[in-house]
């Protein structure tokens, strides 16, 4: 029977033998995951498509409305504390086309936008079985449901972009004039930019602990090297809180409170990290204390 060590230094060889592919091996293997991840676009954008009237009248132009499910709740809690400022600054601005195809153009890039989203968890899953093989049988383990979590953060992001930055952002920049007698006519093209930089920005912050956790694995960030900074963090987070949001306090504390949380949840799985891989050192130590070679 083969002693743990023996079994470790089989997993171990086994592992460098599902890498050892040519070159064009791995650009056949990398060819495929790339097709059937574009597939997966292809499929979803199709289905974002074909459902034009749910796509623009109910989603993409939702945050336009007053009777947007934000706008309500934010009146609704107004209303809570004796305030009934969320309710009068309604939003009112006309969403106009100036280019020939411009509705058709935007009809097509949203859909392959909202595609990928869709796709998103597929695509990655694609990316992690490409990179799986190369990987040690513990580094395996220790990655178990990274797809998962990569997933619903990204989801997670999309909402809150969706149902909180954007429509800060849109409310207070089509609500915004310089004098009473400048209406807001707002171009499609730049309402539709507007609102996927929100979304996907916010989708894309929300990766942050996924981000530390593999960062932290390949020992590039540590627990204390992120409480150090802290301070510098704070700062870089404010900044790119008014990046995505506009010039408006509340929206930019609104939308700062969950990045500092998440900020602080990749402080404590850093330091899981480190205590599993120091935990998995020691075992590695005494099953070769026990095991001498020769």
């Amino acid at each position: 029977m083969a002693s743990p060590t023996q079994k470790f230094q089989q997993n171990r060889a086994l592992a460098e033998g599902e890498a050892e592919m040519s070159f064009i091996d791995h650009l056949e293997a990398l060819r495929w995951h790339i097709i059937r991840a574009a597939i997966a676009v292809v499929v979803f954008s199709l289905v974002a498509f074909f459902n034009k009237q749910f796509l623009f009248h109910d989603l993409i132009l939702g945050p336009s409305r007053s009777d947007f499910w934000t706008y309500q709740t934010f009146c609704k809690i107004g209303h809570l504390f004796g305030s009934t400022d969320p309710c009068e600054n309604q939003v009112n601005f006309i969403i106009q086309n100036r280019e020939m195809s411009g509705q058709l153009t935007m009809h097509i890039s949203t859909s392959f936008i909202v595609g990928i989203c869709l796709a998103f968890p597929y695509l990655f899953w694609e990316l992690w079985r490409f990179v799986k093989p190369g990987l040690y049988p513990h580094e395996r383990a220790n990655s178990r449901g990274a797809v998962l979590f990569v997933s619903i953060l990204f989801i997670l992001g999309l909402l809150f972009g969706y149902y909180i930055a954007a429509p800060l952002s849109i409310n207070f920049l089509a609500s915004y004039t310089v004098d009473a007698t400048i209406q807001n006519q707002i171009d499609l093209q730049s309402y539709l930019s507007t609102l996927t930089t929100m979304t996907l920005s916010c989708a894309f912050v929300f990766e942050l602990p996924m981000i530390v956790f593999f960062l932290a694995k390949a020992g590039l960030v540590t627990p204390e090297l992120m409480t150090l900074y802290r301070k510098h963090a704070i700062v870089v987070i404010l900044i790119i809180a008014a990046i995505i949001t506009p010039p408006d306090i509340s929206a930019q504390i609104i939308v700062t409170i969950p990045i500092l949380l998440l900020y602080e949840l990749s402080i404590h799985i850093a330091r899981v990290v480190r205590r599993n891989s120091a935990a998995r050192l020691n075992q590695e130590l005494a099953v070769q204390n026990a095991n001498p070679v020769g």
